[in-house]
């Protein structure tokens, strides 16, 4: 085999990876299994023209200078700050939960000492904070807690709140100001001309070679190479030698409505206590676009399909680390990325993964 090294996964942590090492003079071999680069960053003019996310929204945002402008060699952006509405009651409040949003739902005249005081009041102080149901609990109190984040989260994990661990609603602030942006990092863009086209110019190198509809089973008993990069579930590699690891996956329904001109205030709004899905999402407030019509997506949770999201509990990261102790173990192969590591990394968190990962590996191959 001429290449150096194979690379299981065309999404963000195998390309960052591939790109990086080909820039360091060693052939790379890129294969994946769907018919596209990409991975779930993927997106393509739908039939009406509207530019799409097969896989749900993707929106960037990073707190990292280095990342922001390593990205930046590969696209231009689109200054965008993405906003959330959240439907309680049949009406629609700024989420996460800001000042606006204790004034618009209790008919309150809140300043920002007046809502900082109001989560005091209504906080239940957990000691210690351990799930995510604590974490909200301790924050917000148990109304807020059941009208916007508890049925919410049983849709989306099937699970209790209770059953997850806390960095799942760490995730989501709480403000007493009336910042109603979902994200507050200092870099928040979407690339002008979409993530596909920022993976197609990552990946056009002429020491990388991409092959699509190939799945790493069908070629890693008689292929050879140097090293491997694997970028899939840690589980399927090992052949579930320990048993399966828990994911939640997703089903998208994709709808485009010609004689509407926008469908919704903001980019996305979640639904969390009524419909099986849990967010809608309208892509022309992430692209800009202009177009007569509109195109947008719910999302429905569900435990089969495509892996997407590790499931956060104390078993299942147990579990992990059996596979996590085979695969420091693994001659010849690095395991980078939201699947192999089993970590609910946001896309920046991906890329400084891979980067990381790649300075390593270029040092131990020379």
């Amino acid at each position: 085999m001429k290449n150096d090294i194979l690379i299981v996964g065309a999404g963000f942590a195998g390309s960052v990876t591939a790109r990086e090492l080909a820039e360091a003079g060693l052939t790379v071999q890129v294969i994946d299994k769907r018919p596209h680069i990409a991975g779930n960053a993927y997106d393509e003019p739908d039939a009406h023209g509207i530019l799409v996310h097969r896989y749900g929204p993707h929106i960037f945002h990073t707190n990292g200078e280095r990342i922001f402008q390593y990205l930046s060699r590969f696209t231009e952006w689109r200054p965008y700050e993405h906003r959330v509405r959240g439907v309680v009651g049949g009406r629609m409040y700024p989420f996460p939960i800001n000042r606006d949003a204790l004034n618009q739902l209790y008919g309150l005249d809140l300043d920002e000492a007046g809502a900082a005081a109001f989560f005091e009041q209504v906080r239940e102080p957990r000691e210690p904070v351990l799930t995510s149901e604590d974490v909200v609990l301790n924050s917000v109190g148990r109304d807020l807690y059941e009208k916007f984040f508890l049925n919410y989260t049983r849709k989306q994990w099937g699970l209790e709140p209770s059953e997850l661990k806390a960095g799942v609603a760490a995730r989501i602030p709480v403000r007493t100001n009336t910042d109603d942006r979902y994200f507050t990092d200092t870099f928040q863009a979407m690339p002008l001309h979409g993530y596909t086209k920022m993976f197609e110019a990552m990946l056009d190198h002429p020491n990388i070679t991409v092959q699509l509809g190939v799945d790493f089973e069908d070629v890693r008993e008689r292929e050879t190479f140097r090293h491997v990069v694997y970028t899939g579930p840690i589980d399927a590699y090992f052949r579930y030698v320990h048993g399966p690891l828990p994911y939640r996956s997703l089903r998208f329904e994709h709808e485009h409505l010609a004689d509407i001109d926008q469908y919704q205030e903001t980019g996305t709004v979640n639904y969390p206590n009524e419909h099986a899905y849990t967010r809608i999402t309208e892509f022309k407030h992430l692209t800009g676009q202009t177009h007569r019509g509109t195109s947008i997506v719910r999302e429905y949770p569900q435990a089969e399909g495509d892996p997407y999201y590790p499931v956060p509990r104390a078993e299942n990261e147990a579990l992990f680390k059996r596979y996590e102790a085979l695969a420091k173990a693994e001659p010849n192969v690095t395991f980078v990325g939201r699947l192999a590591q089993y970590r609910y990394y946001n896309m920046d968190q991906v890329v400084g993964a891979a980067l990381a990962a790649s300075r390593q590996l270029i040092e131990s191959l020379r």
